[in-house]
């Protein structure tokens, strides 16, 4: 029995692949940026698939039919957010010019009041820690100002990235025939199903992270305009973003939406807080197990899990796309290891 097993898998092929499997994976992750950029146009060339199938049931060719749809998605991309970041823009450098004087101002509020002054709480450093917090928020702020600047090397990068999604698009069958070369000829049908599987299941993921960031922001920019807080649209887009990174980001965007309506009294604070809890409810008891389930079909422990792994490996960006991520390794050990022993 052993004997079978060795002489049918511990072939010289067999090795030689697993050989350069590990220095491929060594490799990778030497240059995880362009790894994860790379990871990144794939996902979102798997979401765009069905429309790509669609369009070539109209007798069109695939080079063809991803054209189509790649320009499509931008120029709806390109209709949704210009008009957003024109309406928006104004609140933008308002609100990067007033924020250090917001934190100066709550910084001087805690400083003086009763509790604090009369306790032992008056011998911290309350200034210089709420300083230092304020340096730091200015910090980031002018850092992402600073992004700005860098349009050249951003949009160089955004072209890279939407050619490299076009290939997979439209040379998929090459892409994927080429890869499978790579495999012994025994493991090439299995590896094409995995490929197939682990494509199904991250190509919902775009569709479901949308979604449920959008059901956010839609819910906090209403709230907000309704409380006529300032900053409402700039603040319900800053809550949609932040969305995207799961516990952290919706803490760090209501944060900011108390800082900059502290103004407007106890009453609005709390009502802010409520609207935040109620996008947060629909968003995690609706929207998300809804969409995630459906197009992705992981339990949140593996999702928090590649979130810690990614942040700690790949930056914010695998902290984005850690879902993803998550949903192609699971794949893998599903397909690979326990469907074998079963």
């Amino acid at each position: 029995m052993f004997e079978n097993i060795f002489q049918k898998y511990f072939t010289s092929k067999n090795i030689i692949f697993f050989i350069v499997a590990i220095l491929f994976i060594i490799f990778v992750c030497k240059i995880p940026d362009i790894a994860i950029m790379f990871f990144a146009s794939f996902v979102l060339a798997c979401s765009l698939e069905p429309l790509v199938k669609k369009l070539m049931e109209k007798n069109l060719k695939r080079s063809a039919a991803s054209a189509i749809v790649l320009s499509g998605t931008l120029f709806l991309v390109f209709i949704f957010f210009v008009p957003l970041i024109v309406l928006a823009g104004h609140e933008i450098f308002n609100f990067a010019d007033s924020f250090p004087q917001y934190m100066d101002t709550i910084k001087d509020y805690i400083y003086d009041l009763p509790f604090v002054t009369k306790s032992n709480l008056r011998e911290i450093d309350i200034n210089g820690v709420i300083s230092s917090a304020t340096g730091v928020t200015s910090h980031v702020i002018s850092e992402t100002i600073n992004v700005g600047k860098n349009l050249g090397s951003a949009f160089i990068y955004l072209i890279v990235s939407i050619i490299i999604i076009y290939y997979f698009m439209a040379d998929k069958d090459t892409v994927r025939n080429t890869v499978l070369k790579l495999f012994p000829v025994n493991i090439r049908k299995k590896t094409n199903e995995i490929i197939d599987s682990i494509s199904q299941k991250i190509g919902g993921y775009v569709i479901a992270q949308i979604t449920t960031m959008a059901s956010v922001g839609i819910i906090m920019t209403l709230g907000l305009c309704l409380l006529k807080v300032e900053y409402a649209l700039l603040l319900g887009l800053i809550t949609c973003i932040l969305d995207i990174i799961p516990v952290f980001g919706p803490a760090i965007a209501l944060i900011i939406c108390l800082i900059v309506s502290y103004k407007a009294g106890f009453g609005i604070l709390s009502l802010i807080c409520l609207v935040f809890a109620i996008a947060q409810i629909v968003e995690n008891n609706f929207v998300r197990p809804y969409v995630f389930g459906k197009f992705l079909d992981l339990h949140p422990l593996i999702i928090y899990l590649f979130l810690f792994l990614t942040a700690k490996h790949l930056g914010l960006i695998g902290v984005v796309f850690a879902p993803a991520i998550a949903a192609t390794v699971v794949v893998l050990i599903e397909e690979v290891y326990m469907k074998s022993i079963e």
